[in-house]
């Protein structure tokens, strides 16, 4: 969407603190032991208490509140009583909810207490990244220019990134237009950014594979070497400098 009135970016800033608090706090909340389906639990009454709906849930029913990916998944993990967090664990939450018709959309990769040092990285990379793509997301450049921005911080540090996941509008549904915003360069997004734009900015940094599959599930996406994946996500609003950081509150 694009804002036409003041109503508009009060009602996007409130759904954006929200999702941005219920992802802070389920971070804080993991730990090992727990199930991904405990840790959903926890989001969904989080949510539940400021009044907001699952945007996932509501928008193509997902099996979950938030959705919750650990190690070799990528994106769309559903929580499970079976699937256990350990200590080192690379994790990966995605918070996206509904208020009074407007939409906020976050997510953030996590090592769960001390992890090998390729995820350090690799999470590292993903939040440069996140900031590099923010910072090129204003009135005047291209979409292009977000996924340059974010691949050049990705392959400065040895890592490359996933092709066929990308960023999207936002703010009046969960996925609206622009419907992509990928996270390398490629020219065919040529559209210009325009103040009021309301976007999800998504950077997802790959060890090596560029590539995502869906499993079996229909929903989990991983991919087929295995490869580790970080993922940092804010929904902002375009200006003619820096974006209105509508998420800030995930403390990413």
């Amino acid at each position: 969407m694009s804002i036409e009135t003041e109503k508009d970016l009060v009602g996007l800033k409130k759904i954006g603190r929200i999702v941005g608090l219920v992802l802070k706090e389920m971070k804080a909340f993991a730990k090992p032991g727990m199930s991904t389906k405990e840790l959903d639990d926890f989001g969904f009454h989080l949510l539940a208490k400021y009044g907001a709906k699952s945007a996932p849930k509501i928008t193509y029913n997902f099996p979950g509140t938030t959705c919750i990916s650990v190690n070799r998944e990528i994106a769309h993990g559903i929580p499970s009583s079976k699937k256990i967090l350990k200590a080192g664990d690379l994790v990966n939450i995605d918070v996206s909810a509904e208020l009074d018709g407007y939409f906020g959309d976050n997510g953030s990769s996590f090592v769960l207490g001390v992890g090998h040092p390729v995820f350090d990285s690799l999470v590292n990379c993903s939040r440069t990244s996140l900031y590099k793509g923010l910072a090129a997301a204003k009135s005047g450049n291209r979409i292009s220019d977000i996924g340059k921005a974010i691949h050049q911080e990705a392959k400065s540090h040895g890592f490359t990134v996933i092709k066929n996941l990308m960023g999207h509008g936002t703010g009046g549904s969960l996925h609206e237009a622009p419907k992509y915003i990928p996270c390398y360069e490629d020219k065919k997004y040529s559209q210009k950014l325009k103040s009021g734009m309301v976007l999800a900015i998504e950077t997802f940094i790959s060890t090596k594979s560029e590539i995502a599959i869906e499993t079996s599930d229909g929903w989990t996406l991983v991919t087929s070497d295995g490869s580790y994946v970080a993922q940092q996500e804010h929904t902002i609003v375009v200006t003619e400098n820096e974006p209105i950081l509508l998420t800030a509150s995930n403390g990413v």
